[in-house]
């Protein structure tokens, strides 16, 4: 299927779930977003907005109207979350975008986080669009325990800072599904297999791996990936626990052996696989992000 094409997700016990492919950083199956057609529709999650019309030609395809969009959320206000929150609320006169109260003033006001992703991000800024802000009056802060209620569904936000402070996770009781954020890994359909997500500034491993373990504490059937799709939630989440740590022990090792920062990034990003999935300038950016977030991690707690 192509880019902008509603995907539904039959996994587990989900139903009036469909997901999109923004073709998000022009890759296949990194960018997801979803579309809780429940009686008071949702979107979770916005994309980077560079090519948020994909998403209202879902909701076409859907026979959604735009009139009738009740939320948007991002799960967290990372521009690959978030970044089309303000285009989407433009387009969806009716929507409340529904965010971590840590997150809502850069929703308002995006232009601190458009500056910071520039430098968190380097050469891929390339791919993103500036942020358009979202008024006060249509911006619901959320905290840890609220609930979204959309009628025959609802979206149970439980804190998962691991990734970031702003992070929310979101569980569909209806669905037995969570809409995992970036709490979860990205979950890579080509291999079957979760991959490590810790990007700067705020990864913390302790937290990550706290986060894994609410989210084995909610027991969902099935895990929604924002990168990429839909999953049994299976033995996703001890894999992804292992990958973490392994992840981290990895980059910290060949910091006490290079014993220059940049030279340890040159050193994962030759040796990512990822290039025969997302391209080789995708994969070697991503790979240069998540190595410095780890850095960075490390710099903190002394190690």
């Amino acid at each position: 299927m192509a880019p902008g094409d509603p995907r539904e997700v039959t996994t587990g016990e989900c139903t009036d779930l469909y997901y999109v492919d923004t073709g998000m950083y022009d890759t296949d199956e990194y960018g997801a977003v979803y579309i809780l057609d429940a009686e008071q529709v949702a979107i979770v999650d916005t994309g980077i907005g560079t090519n948020y019309e994909r998403i209202l030609d879902a909701l076409d395809a859907l026979d959604i109207a735009p009139g009738d969009v009740e939320y948007l959320v991002p799960t967290h206000v990372h521009l690959d979350h978030a970044g089309g929150a303000g285009y989407l609320a433009e387009a969806c006169p009716n929507a409340t975008v529904a965010v971590h109260e840590r997150g809502a003033r850069h929703i308002v006001d995006p232009s601190r986080l458009w500056e910071g992703t520039k430098g968190a991000v380097g050469d891929q800024i390339k791919w993103y669009t500036e942020p358009k802000p979202v008024p006060e009056d249509r911006v619901r802060e959320l905290a840890d325990g609220d609930v979204v209620r959309l009628g025959d569904h609802s979206l149970h936000a439980t804190h998962a800072p691991g990734h970031a402070p702003h992070q929310h996770v979101f569980y569909d009781p209806t669905n037995d599904a969570v809409f995992t954020a970036d709490a979860a890994g990205i979950y890579v359909p080509t291999f079957d297999s979760v991959r490590e997500t810790t990007p700067p500034p705020q990864f913390d491993l302790e937290q990550a791996i706290d986060d894994v373990e609410k989210l084995r504490a909610i027991d969902p059937s099935t895990l929604l990936y924002p990168h990429f799709g839909p999953a049994p939630t299976e033995s996703r989440l001890t894999e992804y626990e292992a990958q973490l740590e392994a992840w981290v022990a990895s980059v910290a090792e060949m910091r006490e052996e290079l014993e220059d920062d940049e030279a340890v990034v040159a050193h994962f990003v030759e040796d990512t696989e990822m290039g025969e999935v997302w391209g080789e300038e995708k994969a070697r950016g991503e790979t240069a992000m998540n190595v410095r977030g780890v850095l960075q991690y490390l710099d903190r707690t002394g190690n």
